[in-house]
């Protein structure tokens, strides 16, 4: 039988089937008959049934491409194909012919049986029509006992009860009144009168319950009568107390809600009765029946939900009388007049619960018993009325309300309460993050749904809120302050550091290319799934860009809109180079944004608001596009040619600030903002054709520089602007001095990098007279700090440009030598070595210690609101003034100054020794102590790792001074080793980005001999008097490590080679970075800098060589060269002993016991390589380095180690290569027995007692070349009763013996013999048994040897051949211990063994 296709079957699987169905020719389940006509009855009933004429499909015949969608023809009748219609036949007479007779259509009529149904007769009345409904006013004092019904309700239930209590038939009706039809009730007979309960004001006038519905009509109603006058007369022969007692049995029986309807049940009918009757009869005296409280005491006293009102209550107190006159106030409606009551006093809450937060309409969290006045429109009628503000709860519920005015209303309060969260005014008073609680309660999508509103203030607010969402404050003003600094443009993704496998996989494919890329699960992802990892990826997925540009293209918002929308875009383009490039791809939406917002023409702008943005040229529209031309050079190349930006730049440059009819402000902004552009445009060595166009203007600008600066106090606009000018001019001189670049690759972009730059030398040679006075005069400001911290930025680019200038200079082959090397000389000895021996450039390095990240990695704690899928910088509040990024920060300008020092340090030798003298300052060599001692890393956060790429900027600069001065003139070794040290530290430590800085550190620092002054100041010597020392202590033979280190140093070229070759980054990256460094502006691909997710090497990089050998050897079977295998060990393991015995701070960070699993990769690799005698000398002398007595304590086993899944895996197929490759070497015996020290883990020992006997036979290790002592092994006693069990079996089978394994034999002999003499009394009767049984099969053995050694073992000694002392007689207890248990098993007469 052929099964039902399931989900997820695809239509390969239903075509499957379907050939299996008609294969088997089974009849199918379903038969297709014709279906007859309308008219025509039987015509067609002789045809058979269509069973031949199966719906196959058929792929064969289908086209490849769909139809065209074309529209298709206006549909006709068409007559059924047995039924042809002749064509001559009128239609009209067709009809005739075959109308029939409306007999025809009424023959089976089949009338309902109406012999038992109650006929009610009209109510006569005295007029032609039925009155019209009216609210009566004779209800306004019934509002009581009604409930939570509405009038209209109260009436219709009403009438509806009169009409079922209507005459039947036959009955006389008499003349009633009114005349408004009303029907009478039913008076209550003197039986049901007299049925009242003892000690109850409650009568029955029939049942309430039983209805006998589902009964015949005839018997129904004198069925439900019979019970009830049952359970009346029950009720009336019980007594007071029963009646109770029997009610609270009940109540605990019943369901509550079960209770809960009885009663609304029974207060329903009671209301509908009382006010039917009053109609009927409203002058006469009403029917007995009262509303009195309910028959069970116990729930007298408890509130219950839905009753706001009772029939007792007393009247409530309302501030105002409702008046008849007033609209719509004639029928007075009490329990809807709850709200005009006063509210209760706030409770003041002693416990310590979470309560709810409420916010009042600013978005300020306010205190639990705030007690505010009501005016202020915080109160509401939701839960806790008495309490002041809105719930988030609350707020979500506004924003669905019909009224826009709420939904503006509460899309404002959200706004405000995320822009008080991300400035972390809630601090510690929230429980949790309000971002990821909003987020997660789908805040984005409210926010996306509000942006498709008709109303234009609900837009409004959304994207204010959407902004209040996405960017962060202070970020933006972070990075426009830092734009000016060495290399201030190039920034981190703002987007989540998780990836797919994809994007982490393919290390050498290009950044551009990455972006371009999609893969097929994030496109079918819905939005949702992607918000929750991603933001930004979940906004974008959901149209908001064509969104925002209708917004911005037809609605025409108000300025405050504008900004938020522009704001908004910064931030998606900041996010990666995908986003950007979705951003620009929009359509329309750059179009609007430069033909709008940065119009060439404009009517002059005054000072104060702006009625609109519209044809007024916007500051944040230009750094917009500034910021989606730095996430690539082709999105520059394409804002520049197809938006019309040339003529845009001219105009906002071309004049000055104050002459661009905008406000002061405004204009300041915008001209610095085009200058910004421009300078990331000459960043990929475009914009060239603008500098001849602009060079006058350019020129006057710098001239009106000093007057700039001389003004008191300097505006941080005015320097912001300057500042950019000289980053502009920075960027067209390097591209004044590249030269056309090769292209690097196949790509669009990579063929942009070979046209010529189209600035000349000769155009950029006459800036350096202007700029170096600029210099000059803001140097004069360092002494006074507050001027100094005004013009921050300008000295800082001015050094910069400075750098550049003499950089380009020294790259024109066609101009002298000797100009650009005495122009050097005099700028060094009139500006820079008076600088550098000034007091307050001391004061500078003095100060990095407390503005580094590294020193303070406390000071970067994340943000108080960072949610995972939305990253942000954290700069809310603000960066404190001792910060790297704080206005005190020596940082920039320090870096500044190095960066000049460098480059006329490698253009003129001659000048490296006095500029190298900046290296001696005790603020830096505090620095870099402080830097290369342990301790915590400060955490990797987005503004972490913007800030620790700076400083590591600083730290790569001083130690490129180092490198060239060490060049020519021996250092101090104190100051050598340091800067050592700081480049192993720094190695480290570099981010994704710096990939160049990488590659150069171990170029040049990392593996030059002038910082290894051990060398040459008797380090070998040392070391090899420090084993001559150690020897009674290690018993380590092959320790030579003096011949060892001074062999090291002389292969130190290879090593370094070897290091290139496996810890260079990819080429890709490692390009893109050199462009970037060396000023390669044709190359520069983009200035988003990688995603920081971890350092570039690991921390223990010194051994990844050795672990990709292992990893290369596990993935081939065939095994490897053994020229690489044997020189690539031996490099790493020179390299490796070098840091050990010289730097051992560059491997505090990596574990001893991860580089005891480093070691054993040494014989993993190969069966071979370990029996080869460099390796052999060096494996010793690094294991007697982890055996030491001060790093053996932190050898620990058990807790995880980094790069490795399992230990205890490591070392089970590290046994079974020694079982198979080791022929008793006593290194790798050595490293065997290393883990199964007494302190780590009992399942290494078991693995090797358990399942790895046979290696016994081959630990032939003498104990007097075992590197640790053998107290590690004996103590403390094992408890472990298996392991036990082994070492008593092997010892007795014999695989264990001392002459194949004199360690392993003189710890099992010291555990047995302490196990079979112990006599805990804790113990289990297990353990006792076990002990029992093993010490009557010690003094049983035929061994006298072995007996011996188990009964009389005394302490363990290396001095002799067993390894341990013996006793020569047993102790008294443990003698009288064993004879009691001999003289047990004697008159047992008999051996359990």
């Amino acid at each position: 039988m052929l099964s039902r296709p399931k989900p997820g079957e695809s239509e390969v699987d239903l075509l499957r089937f379907q050939s299996q169905f008609l294969a088997a020719g089974a009849a199918p389940a379903v038969q297709l008959v014709k279906k007859g006509n309308r008219g025509g009855g039987d015509a067609n009933s002789d045809r058979p049934p269509l069973q031949d004429h199966r719906d196959v499909v058929m792929l064969d015949n289908l086209p490849d491409l769909p139809p065209a969608l074309v529209p298709s023809p206006p549909k006709r009748a068409r007559p059924s194909p047995g039924h042809c219609l002749p064509e001559d036949e009128d239609p009209e007479e067709r009809l005739r012919r075959h109308d029939q007779h409306i007999t025809a259509v009424l023959t089976k009529i089949i009338e309902r049986d109406t012999s038992s149904v109650a006929v009610n007769l009209p109510v006569p009345s005295g007029v032609a029509f039925p009155a019209v409904f009216l609210r009566s006013r004779d209800t306004q004092g019934k509002s009581a006992t009604s409930g939570k019904r509405s009038i209209f309700a109260q009436e219709i239930a009403a009438r509806r009860i009169a009409e079922a209590k209507g005459p039947s038939v036959g009955e006389v009706v008499p003349n009633l009144g009114p005349p408004e039809g009303a029907v009478t009730c039913e008076t209550p007979t003197p039986r049901d009168q007299g049925c009242q309960l003892p000690g109850s004001s409650h009568s029955f006038q029939g049942p309430n319950l039983v209805t006998g519905k589902g009964l015949r009509d005839q018997e129904a109603e004198q069925e439900a009568q019979t019970i009830h006058e049952e359970n009346i007369a029950r009720l009336q022969a019980m007594a007071p107390e029963e009646i109770l007692q029997e009610q609270q049995r009940l109540l605990a029986q019943l369901d509550p809600s079960l209770v809960a309807f009885l009663r609304s049940h029974s207060r329903t009918q009671e209301q509908t009765g009382e006010t039917a009757s009053e109609e009927q009869r409203p002058g006469g005296p009403s029917a007995n029946v009262t509303k009195e409280e309910p028959l069970m005491s116990a729930f007298a006293s408890e509130p219950r939900k839905g009753d706001k009102l009772d029939s007792e209550a007393p009247a409530l107190a309302l501030p105002v009388t409702p008046q008849k006159e007033w609209l719509h106030m004639d029928t007075v409606e009490l329990e809807k007049l709850h709200w005009t009551q006063d509210l209760p006093p706030v409770q003041r809450r002693q416990t310590q619960e979470r309560m709810q937060a409420r916010f009042s309409l600013q978005g300020e969290l306010l205190a639990p018993d705030v007690d505010l006045p009501t005016h202020l429109g915080l109160h509401h009628h939701g839960e806790e009325a008495e309490r002041a503000g809105y719930s988030l709860q609350e707020l979500f519920h506004l924003t669905r309300s019909q009224v826009s005015q709420q939904r503006a209303l509460a899309l404002h309060v959200l706004a405000q309460v995320i822009s008080r969260a991300q400035a972390g005014e809630f601090g510690d008073r929230l429980a949790g993050s309000v971002l990821s609680l909003l987020l997660d309660a789908g805040f984005l999508f409210l926010l996306r749904f509000s942006l498709d509103d008709r109303v234009d203030g609900v837009i409004a607010t959304a994207i204010r809120a959407l902004r209040a969402l996405l960017v962060a404050p202070g970020d933006e003003e972070l990075l426009d302050s830092t734009f000016s600094w060495y290399h201030g443009a190039l920034t981190f993704p703002l987007m989540p550091s998780q990836e797919d496998k994809e994007d982490e996989d393919e290390d050498e494919e290009c950044t551009a290319g990455k972006a371009k890329r999609k893969s097929p699960e994030e496109e079918s992802r819905p939005p949702p799934d992607l918000a929750r990892h991603d933001v930004i990826k979940g906004l974008l997925a959901t149209s908001l860009l064509p969104r925002l540009r209708y917004v911005l293209e037809v609605t025409y918002p108000g300025p405050a809109v504008v900004l938020d929308i522009l704001a908004v875009l910064i931030r998606l383009a900041r996010h990666s180079l995908e986003s950007a490039t979705r951003v620009l791809e929009c359509p329309r939406l750059i179009e609007t944004i430069v033909r709008e917002f940065l119009p060439t023409s404009w009517s002059p702008v005054g000072a104060g608001p702006t009625p609109s943005l519209y044809k007024v040229p916007c500051a944040t529209a230009m750094k917009l596009l500034r910021v989606l031309a730095s996430a690539g050079r082709n999105i520059a190349a394409r804002l520049l040619s197809s938006f019309d930006l040339r003529s845009r730049l001219c105009r906002f440059i071309a004049e000055a600030p104050q002459e661009l009819a905008l406000p002061p402000e405004e204009a300041e902004t915008l001209s610095t903002e085009a200058l910004r552009l421009w300078a990331v445009a000459a960043s990929y060595g475009q914009g060239g054709h603008l500098y001849r166009e602009l060079y006058p203007v350019l020129i006057r600008a710098l001239q009106v520089v000093p007057r700039n600066l001389s003004t008191h106090p300097p505006q941080p606009l005015s320097m912001q602007r300057i500042a950019s000018l000289l980053t502009l001019l920075t960027q067209l001189t390097l591209a004044a001095g590249s030269t056309p670049a090769e292209t690097i690759s196949d790509s669009a972009e990579a063929s942009l990098s070979a046209t010529p730059s189209l600035v000349t030398w000769t155009q950029v040679s006459g800036l350096q007279p202007l700029v170096e006075p600029c210099l000059r005069q803001t140097l004069k400001l360092l002494s006074r700090p507050e001027m100094w911290r005004a013009v921050g930025p300008v000295p800082i680019a001015c050094l910069l440009f400075l750098g550049a200038y003499y950089q380009a200079w020294s790259q024109q082959p066609s101009l002298c030598p000797e100009d650009w090397l005495q122009d050097m000389e005099r700028l060094s000895e009139e500006l820079l070595l008076p600088l550098l021996s000034q007091p307050t450039l001391g004061s500078l390095w003095d100060s990095l210690r407390h503005c580094s990240l590294l020193c303070n990695p406390l000071s970067c704690v994340p943000a108080p609101e960072a949610p995972p899928s939305l990253v942000s910088l954290g700069c809310s509040g603000g960066c404190p003034r001792l910060s790297l990024a704080g206005s005190a920060s020596p940082f920039p300008f320090l870096t500044a100054l190095l960066s000049l020092l460098n480059t006329l340090a490698q253009i003129h030798k001659g000048l490296c020794g006095q500029l190298a003298a900046i290296l001696a300052a005790p603020g830096l060599q505090n620095y870099f102590l402080q830097c290369v001692a342990p301790g915590a890393a400060p955490h990797l956060t987005p503004f972490s790792a913007w800030a620790l790429r700076h400083e590591y900027h600083l730290q790569y600069l001083a130690l490129a001074l180092a490198q060239k001065a060490a060049a020519l003139q021996p250092l101090p070794a104190t100051h050598a080793a340091l800067y050592h040290g700081m480049a192993l530290a720094l190695l480290s430590r570099l981010l994704p980005g710096s990939e160049y800085l990488t590659h150069e550190l171990l170029l040049s620092c990392v593996f030059r001999l002038e910082f290894l002054p051990e060398r040459t100041s008797g380090g070998p010597e040392a070391a090899d008097f420090s084993d001559q020392l150690s020897l009674g202590s290690s018993r380590v033979p092959w320790c030579g490590q003096g011949t060892l280190l001074a062999q090291a140093c002389q292969d130190l070229p290879s090593i370094r080679s070897c290091y290139l070759t496996h810890c260079s980054p990819a080429r890709a990256s490692l390009l893109a970075s050199q462009a970037l460094h060396r000023g390669e502006l044709q190359r520069v691909p983009t200035l988003l800098l990688p995603m920081p997710t971890e350092p570039l090497l690991p921390t223990d990089w010194p051994f990844l060589p050795l672990i990709r050998l292992y990893h290369r050897a596990s993935d081939t079977p065939s095994g490897l060269s053994p020229t690489d295998t044997m020189g690539t060990a031996m490099r790493v393991l020179q390299w490796v002993l070098v840091l050990e015995s010289w730097r051992p701070q560059a491997l505090w960070a990596v574990p001893p016991a991860a580089r005891l699993a480093r070691l054993m990769c040494v014989f993993l690799v190969d069966s071979e390589l370990f029996r080869e005698s460099p390796v052999q000398h060096l494996v010793a002398a690094l294991l007697a380095q982890l055996c030491q007595p001060q790093v053996l304590p932190n050898l620990n086993l058990d807790c995880p180690l980094p790069g490795l899944t399992s230990f205890p895996d490591l070392y089970a197929n590290f046994l079974d290569h020694f079982e198979a490759v080791s022929f008793g070497d006593h290194l790798f015996g050595a490293l065997v027995l290393l883990p199964l020290q007494r302190r780590f883990s009992v399942t290494l020992r078991l693995a090797l007692f358990g399942e790895h006997v046979g290696t016994l036979r081959a630990l032939s290790l003498p104990l007097t070349q075992l590197p640790v002592s053998l107290e590690c092994y004996t103590v403390p006693p094992e408890d472990n009763l298996a392991l036990l069990q082994l070492y008593f079996r092997t010892l007795v089978t014999g695989a264990l013996r001392p002459r194949w394994c004199p360690v392993l034999y003189a710890v099992a002999v010291a555990h047995v013999n302490s196990f079979i003499f112990s006599q805990d009394p804790q113990s289990s009767d297990e353990v006792k048994a076990a002990r029992r049984s093993m010490l009557q099969k010690t003094w049983l053995l035929a061994d006298e040897g072995l007996r011996q050694h188990l009964l009389h073992y005394k302490l363990p000694n290396v001095t002799l051949p067993e390894g341990f002392e013996l006793y020569s007689q047993l102790p008294p207890l443990r003698h009288q211990y064993l004879q009691r248990l001999t003289s047990t098993v004697l008159q047992n007469g008999g051996s359990e063994t």
